[in-house]
Protein backbone atom coordinates (compact mmCIF):
# COMPACT_ATOMS: atom_id res chain seq x y z
CA UNK A 1 0.00 0.00 0.00
CA UNK A 2 1.49 3.08 -1.17
CA UNK A 3 0.47 6.38 -0.40
CA UNK A 4 1.43 8.99 -2.82
CA UNK A 5 1.90 13.14 -0.94
CA UNK A 6 -1.30 14.96 -0.70
CA UNK A 7 -1.44 17.49 -3.83
CA UNK A 8 -1.54 20.56 -2.10
CA UNK A 9 2.34 19.94 -0.87
CA UNK A 10 3.65 18.57 -3.56
CA UNK A 11 2.17 21.67 -5.48
CA UNK A 12 4.30 23.97 -2.70
CA UNK A 13 7.23 21.87 -2.62
CA UNK A 14 6.73 22.33 -6.83
CA UNK A 15 6.71 25.79 -6.24
CA UNK A 16 9.78 25.94 -3.70
CA UNK A 17 11.86 24.65 -6.06
CA UNK A 18 11.11 26.62 -8.85
CA UNK A 19 11.34 29.30 -6.67
CA UNK A 20 14.91 29.11 -5.48
CA UNK A 21 13.73 29.38 -1.89
CA UNK A 22 15.34 26.18 -1.04
CA UNK A 23 16.98 23.64 -2.73
CA UNK A 24 15.78 20.70 -3.88
CA UNK A 25 17.85 18.22 -1.79
CA UNK A 26 16.20 19.97 1.02
CA UNK A 27 12.72 19.01 0.25
CA UNK A 28 13.65 15.25 -0.44
CA UNK A 29 15.87 12.59 1.35
CA UNK A 30 15.54 9.88 4.05
CA UNK A 31 15.77 12.59 6.99
CA UNK A 32 13.73 15.08 5.23
CA UNK A 33 11.03 16.54 7.15
CA UNK A 34 9.63 17.67 4.18
CA UNK A 35 9.48 14.46 2.04
CA UNK A 36 6.94 12.55 4.31
CA UNK A 37 6.56 9.04 4.49
CA UNK A 38 3.82 8.20 6.31
CA UNK A 39 0.43 10.36 7.77
CA UNK A 40 1.70 11.52 11.01
CA UNK A 41 4.72 13.67 9.02
CA UNK A 42 2.38 14.43 6.50
CA UNK A 43 0.38 16.18 8.56
CA UNK A 44 3.60 17.91 10.31
CA UNK A 45 4.72 18.83 6.75
CA UNK A 46 1.32 19.98 6.18
CA UNK A 47 1.53 22.49 9.21
CA UNK A 48 5.08 23.66 7.89
CA UNK A 49 3.85 24.28 4.60
CA UNK A 50 0.80 26.93 5.61
CA UNK A 51 3.54 28.58 7.90
CA UNK A 52 6.23 28.67 5.28
CA UNK A 53 2.69 30.39 3.16
CA UNK A 54 1.46 32.52 5.78
CA UNK A 55 5.42 34.17 6.57
CA UNK A 56 6.06 34.70 2.67
CA UNK A 57 2.35 36.45 2.87
CA UNK A 58 3.41 38.65 5.56
CA UNK A 59 7.32 39.22 4.36
CA UNK A 60 5.52 40.49 1.27
CA UNK A 61 3.00 42.94 2.61
CA UNK A 62 5.59 44.48 4.86
CA UNK A 63 8.01 44.76 1.99
CA UNK A 64 4.87 46.41 -0.60
CA UNK A 65 4.10 48.51 2.13
CA UNK A 66 7.26 49.41 2.59
CA UNK A 67 7.68 50.37 -0.60
CA UNK A 68 4.41 52.57 -0.91
CA UNK A 69 5.98 54.64 2.18
CA UNK A 70 9.29 55.03 -0.06
CA UNK A 71 7.36 55.77 -2.98
CA UNK A 72 4.67 57.54 -1.81
CA UNK A 73 4.78 61.51 -2.64
CA UNK A 74 6.02 63.65 -0.04
CA UNK A 75 3.37 64.65 1.99
CA UNK A 76 1.86 64.15 5.40
CA UNK A 77 -0.64 61.11 5.93
CA UNK A 78 -3.32 61.58 8.02
CA UNK A 79 -3.27 60.92 11.71
CA UNK A 80 -6.26 59.04 11.48
CA UNK A 81 -5.34 56.89 8.72
CA UNK A 82 -1.75 56.12 10.28
CA UNK A 83 -3.51 54.80 13.66
CA UNK A 84 -5.85 52.15 11.24
CA UNK A 85 -2.26 50.96 9.61
CA UNK A 86 -1.05 50.89 13.08
CA UNK A 87 -4.18 49.05 14.51
CA UNK A 88 -4.29 46.95 11.16
CA UNK A 89 -1.09 45.77 10.85
CA UNK A 90 0.17 45.86 14.22
CA UNK A 91 -2.71 44.16 16.17
CA UNK A 92 -5.06 42.70 14.03
CA UNK A 93 -3.10 41.05 11.79
CA UNK A 94 -0.61 39.47 13.51
CA UNK A 95 -3.46 38.33 16.51
CA UNK A 96 -5.41 37.00 13.60
CA UNK A 97 -2.66 34.87 12.11
CA UNK A 98 -1.11 33.79 15.52
CA UNK A 99 -4.87 32.49 16.80
CA UNK A 100 -5.19 30.54 13.52
CA UNK A 101 -1.78 28.77 13.68
CA UNK A 102 -2.69 27.81 17.30
CA UNK A 103 -6.36 26.35 16.36
CA UNK A 104 -4.62 24.69 13.51
CA UNK A 105 -1.53 23.43 15.13
CA UNK A 106 -2.97 22.19 18.54
CA UNK A 107 -5.63 19.98 16.13
CA UNK A 108 -3.02 18.60 14.39
CA UNK A 109 -0.84 18.33 17.06
CA UNK A 110 -3.43 15.93 18.59
CA UNK A 111 -3.87 13.92 15.66
CA UNK A 112 -0.14 13.14 15.29
CA UNK A 113 0.12 11.93 18.58
CA UNK A 114 -2.93 9.83 18.61
CA UNK A 115 -2.72 8.62 15.16
CA UNK A 116 -6.25 6.86 16.63
CA UNK A 117 -7.42 3.19 16.54
CA UNK A 118 -5.47 0.40 18.44
CA UNK A 119 -1.89 -0.43 17.19
CA UNK A 120 -1.40 -3.53 15.46
CA UNK A 121 2.74 -3.58 17.12
CA UNK A 122 4.18 -2.32 20.14
CA UNK A 123 7.73 -1.08 20.04
CA UNK A 124 9.85 -0.83 23.26
CA UNK A 125 12.78 1.76 22.39
CA UNK A 126 15.76 2.05 24.99
CA UNK A 127 18.01 5.00 23.76
CA UNK A 128 21.58 4.82 25.72
CA UNK A 129 25.20 6.86 25.21
CA UNK A 130 25.08 6.42 22.03
CA UNK A 131 22.68 4.03 20.51
CA UNK A 132 18.93 3.02 20.23
CA UNK A 133 17.57 -1.01 20.87
CA UNK A 134 14.52 -1.56 19.59
CA UNK A 135 12.48 -4.40 21.31
CA UNK A 136 9.17 -6.15 19.41
CA UNK A 137 6.54 -7.46 22.02
CA UNK A 138 3.70 -9.84 20.48
CA UNK A 139 0.21 -9.92 21.97
CA UNK A 140 1.07 -11.42 25.62
CA UNK A 141 3.85 -8.39 26.06
CA UNK A 142 6.78 -10.02 25.66
CA UNK A 143 9.81 -9.49 23.87
CA UNK A 144 10.41 -11.80 20.79
CA UNK A 145 12.94 -9.95 18.92
CA UNK A 146 15.31 -6.72 19.44
CA UNK A 147 17.40 -5.08 17.24
CA UNK A 148 19.89 -2.49 17.71
CA UNK A 149 20.47 1.07 15.43
CA UNK A 150 18.04 -0.73 13.06
CA UNK A 151 14.18 -0.31 13.44
CA UNK A 152 11.75 -2.85 11.03
CA UNK A 153 8.13 -1.79 10.64
CA UNK A 154 5.46 -3.15 8.75
CA UNK A 155 4.44 -1.30 5.63
CA UNK A 156 0.96 0.60 6.38
CA UNK A 157 0.37 -0.86 10.07
CA UNK A 158 0.04 1.77 13.24
CA UNK A 159 3.11 0.83 15.41
CA UNK A 160 3.42 2.01 19.34
CA UNK A 161 6.71 3.00 20.55
CA UNK A 162 7.33 3.04 24.13
CA UNK A 163 10.51 5.21 24.91
CA UNK A 164 12.82 5.12 27.86
CA UNK A 165 16.25 5.79 28.21
CA UNK A 166 19.32 4.31 30.25
CA UNK A 167 21.31 7.36 31.40
CA UNK A 168 20.67 10.73 30.16
CA UNK A 169 17.93 12.51 27.76
CA UNK A 170 17.81 11.48 24.37
CA UNK A 171 15.05 12.07 21.72
CA UNK A 172 13.50 9.78 19.11
CA UNK A 173 12.70 11.58 15.80
CA UNK A 174 12.32 9.79 12.43
CA UNK A 175 11.37 13.18 10.92
CA UNK A 176 10.29 11.30 7.38
CA UNK A 177 7.27 9.74 9.60
CA UNK A 178 6.23 11.71 12.80
CA UNK A 179 7.23 14.09 15.35
CA UNK A 180 10.19 14.02 18.03
CA UNK A 181 9.46 12.29 21.75
CA UNK A 182 11.58 12.63 24.37
CA UNK A 183 13.62 9.79 26.20
CA UNK A 184 13.83 10.33 29.59
CA UNK A 185 15.55 8.43 32.57
CA UNK A 186 12.96 6.98 34.81
CA UNK A 187 10.09 7.85 32.51
CA UNK A 188 8.40 6.06 29.44
CA UNK A 189 6.88 8.25 26.92
CA UNK A 190 5.01 6.75 23.59
CA UNK A 191 4.23 7.58 20.44
CA UNK A 192 2.28 5.95 17.41
CA UNK A 193 3.66 6.07 13.79
CA UNK A 194 2.63 4.17 10.33
CA UNK A 195 5.10 4.02 7.34
CA UNK A 196 3.21 4.06 4.18
CA UNK A 197 6.23 4.15 1.73
CA UNK A 198 8.83 1.15 1.03
CA UNK A 199 12.00 3.17 0.83
CA UNK A 200 15.15 4.81 2.77
CA UNK A 201 13.86 6.76 6.01
CA UNK A 202 16.75 7.26 8.63
CA UNK A 203 16.05 8.22 11.96
CA UNK A 204 18.38 10.05 14.94
CA UNK A 205 18.71 11.48 18.41
CA UNK A 206 17.70 15.24 18.17
CA UNK A 207 18.56 16.00 21.81
CA UNK A 208 22.16 16.67 22.57
CA UNK A 209 23.25 13.57 24.73
CA UNK A 210 27.47 13.77 24.85
CA UNK A 211 30.15 13.67 22.44
CA UNK A 212 28.86 11.26 19.99
CA UNK A 213 25.60 12.32 19.80
CA UNK A 214 25.50 13.16 16.03
CA UNK A 215 26.48 9.57 15.45
CA UNK A 216 23.11 8.08 17.58
CA UNK A 217 21.39 7.68 14.39
CA UNK A 218 19.62 4.52 12.97
CA UNK A 219 18.10 2.71 9.74
CA UNK A 220 14.68 2.33 9.39
CA UNK A 221 13.52 -0.85 7.64
CA UNK A 222 10.02 -0.98 5.86
CA UNK A 223 8.62 -4.17 5.14
CA UNK A 224 5.16 -5.38 3.64
CA UNK A 225 3.41 -6.29 6.05
CA UNK A 226 2.87 -10.09 5.58
CA UNK A 227 6.95 -10.08 5.24
CA UNK A 228 7.51 -8.08 8.93
CA UNK A 229 4.93 -11.22 10.09
CA UNK A 230 7.43 -13.73 8.82
CA UNK A 231 10.75 -12.03 9.93
CA UNK A 232 9.15 -11.64 13.64
CA UNK A 233 8.04 -15.34 13.22
CA UNK A 234 11.85 -16.09 12.33
CA UNK A 235 13.28 -14.24 15.41
CA UNK A 236 11.17 -15.47 17.89
CA UNK A 237 12.37 -18.87 16.85
CA UNK A 238 15.85 -18.07 16.78
CA UNK A 239 18.25 -19.47 19.22
CA UNK A 240 19.37 -15.68 22.00
CA UNK A 241 16.67 -13.66 21.01
CA UNK A 242 16.66 -12.10 24.12
CA UNK A 243 17.12 -8.38 24.42
CA UNK A 244 20.12 -9.11 26.77
CA UNK A 245 21.51 -11.56 23.96
CA UNK A 246 21.41 -9.06 21.06
CA UNK A 247 22.50 -6.23 22.52
CA UNK A 248 26.55 -5.84 23.78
Amino acid sequence: MRMAPARPIARLRTLCMLAGLAPATGCSGVQSMLDPAGPAAERIAHVWWWMAGGATFVLGLVLALLAWALLRPRHRLAPERGMRLIVAGGIVLPVTLLFVLLVFGTRIGHAVKTLGGRPAHVVEVEGRQWAWTFGYLDAQGRVVATTADRLVMPLGRVVEFRIRSRDVIHSFWIPRLGGKVDAIPGHTTWLRLRADRIGPIRGQCAEFCGLRHAHMAFDVDVMPASAFDRWLVEQGDAPGSGIEAQVP
